[in-house]
């Protein structure tokens, strides 16, 4: 057996699959967890591979915005307690606003770069023997000219969006809250890496085929192909930003909300969800997990 009992309860929680129906996948594809979440999908048992989990660590993002630029940053730390102190919530807007006037390169130079003579490094050290957890600062970015953030229920998530020019600050800001709400993967399809393509392309031809196969009357390759096509229609739609569905008014995309008021290109966006793909302690299903996999 090439997994094990903590696999499976990863799997389940990125797909929502039975634990039983992942366990079969897992021995399906010798322990392939991104091959077993395809398998789990083209068998109609997953609704979506969720790449990069759904375990949170605790923590915040926040936000930092000047008049010319503008960064995002997440730290964790061990608890929701902390997270929620003004010492921890401070130090974090500090990294922040560090982020936009230092314009490290990454995160080693952020850590040297310093604060009124004292480095990142050290000042993290502090808050952590102040706070009394660990504390880390797991990522940033920054976008210099037209940009808006956005930080969801006190730093659950966060967004950072750059426009090619300034325009009408209510549509710049309506962007940044779609981003968070709806989760996008690209600006738009042409942006969206050839990889992501094919690889849904596969996954939708290999569950096309399998609900042809169980019909009681199978459908020729063509139309198979065309319902491909027409899933993959669907798929641009749910991941490429200028075509999802308007969150405030659904009967218009964002592309066509940002030609109606005459706004900015979108260039790019950032969206960091707090703790996302760091995995926690859990004791749920553990023992019963465990048996399964026996």
């Amino acid at each position: 057996m090439n997994f094990t009992a903590k696999d499976v309860q990863g799997l389940r929680e990125r797909t929502g699959a039975g634990m039983m129906d992942c366990k079969k996948a897992l021995v399906e594809t010798d322990g392939d967890v991104e091959k077993a979440i395809d398998f789990l999908r083209e068998k109609g048992l997953a609704k979506a591979a969720k790449k990069e989990g759904r375990i949170a660590a605790e923590g915040l993002v926040e936000e930092y915005h000047n008049d010319c630029c503008a960064a995002l940053v997440e730290v964790n730390c061990e608890t929701d307690f902390v997270a929620k102190t003004d010492r921890f919530k401070s130090f974090a807007k500090m990294i922040a606003k560090q982020v936009v006037e230092a314009n490290p390169a990454d995160l080693d130079a952020l850590l040297a770069s310093e604060i009124d003579g004292q480095t990142v490094s050290a000042l993290q050290t502090a808050a952590v023997a102040e706070i009394g957890e660990k504390i880390t600062i797991r990522r940033f970015a920054r976008m210099e000219g037209a940009v808006d953030t956005y930080i969801h229920l006190g730093g659950t998530r966060g967004v950072l969006v750059q426009f090619e020019s300034p325009s009408d600050p209510e549509a710049m800001h309506d962007v940044a809250l779609q981003i968070a709400a709806a989760s996008p993967v690209c600006v738009d399809v042409a942006s969206l890496p050839q990889e992501f393509i094919d690889h849904e392309r596969s996954v939708q031809l290999a569950t096309a085929k399998e609900e042809n196969a169980n019909s009681a009357k199978p459908k020729p390759d063509a139309i198979v192909e065309k319902m491909v096509e027409g899933r993959m229609q669907k798929y641009y739609k749910e991941v490429c930003l200028l075509e999802q569905q308007f969150v405030k008014n659904p009967d218009i995309t964002i592309k066509d909300m940002l030609k109606a008021k005459n706004a900015s290109k979108v260039l790019a966006f950032v969206r960091f969800e707090k703790g996302e793909g760091i995995e926690k302690r859990k004791e749920n299903f553990a023992e019963e997990i465990a048996k399964m996999t026996k």
